[in-house]
């Protein structure tokens, strides 16, 4: 994460939380007028229109109040999404069994980017059964990670957002929230 968006992260987190929301990840950049994404969900992992609408207001007043950013900006406030990207923890721990893309700050084997269904995430080491074979990905230094959109992760999400609608239906007796 950029200076900037780190500032920015630590400037708004307190509204986001108290919102009922957690910050996913926090990015600033671009071209003449630059976009500040603040990408964000309710703990459950759902975040629908309203809930961007909502934060987005809160956002700009504070934003438009402390000032953080020279010049002009767009804010764009937003969820994951399916093919989200991985920035916590938890969303590793909750993501296990799916295909990833993951970046490292440095090079481990003369490569850094490695892509494939993450079998596990425990004592902070992400492990990855790539083409080449198996390869376990300190957390700490994985510089951007996301999920993949296959049609496996779009069957988990939708059963997910089934079970929470319906949560008598899910078919472990759980409110299918951990996909």
């Amino acid at each position: 994460m950029s200076d900037a968006a780190t500032n920015i992260a630590a400037l708004i987190e307190p509204t986001v939380e108290a919102l009922g929301f957690e910050l996913v990840r926090v990015t600033y950049g671009g071209g003449r007028k630059p976009t500040l994404q603040v990408m964000a969900e309710k703990p459950d992992g759902t975040m629908g229109v309203d809930d961007c609408a909502t934060l987005s207001r809160e956002l700009s007043l504070i934003l438009d109040v402390e000032d953080p950013l020279p010049g002009e900006y767009l804010l764009e406030v937003s969820s994951p999404g399916v093919d989200r990207p991985l920035t916590r923890r938890k969303d590793f721990e909750r993501w296990v069994g799916f295909e990833v893309k993951v970046e490292m700050e440095e090079q481990m084997d003369g490569r850094r980017r490695f892509r494939g269904p993450m079998t596990s995430f425990k004592d902070n080491m992400v492990t990855i059964e790539t083409d080449e074979g198996v390869v376990e990905l300190d957390f700490d230094g994985i510089s951007k990670a996301k999920l993949i959109l296959t049609d496996e992760l779009l069957e988990a999400v939708q059963n997910a957002a089934k079970a929470q609608a319906n949560p008598d239906d899910a078919p472990d007796g759980t409110d299918g929230a951990d996909t």
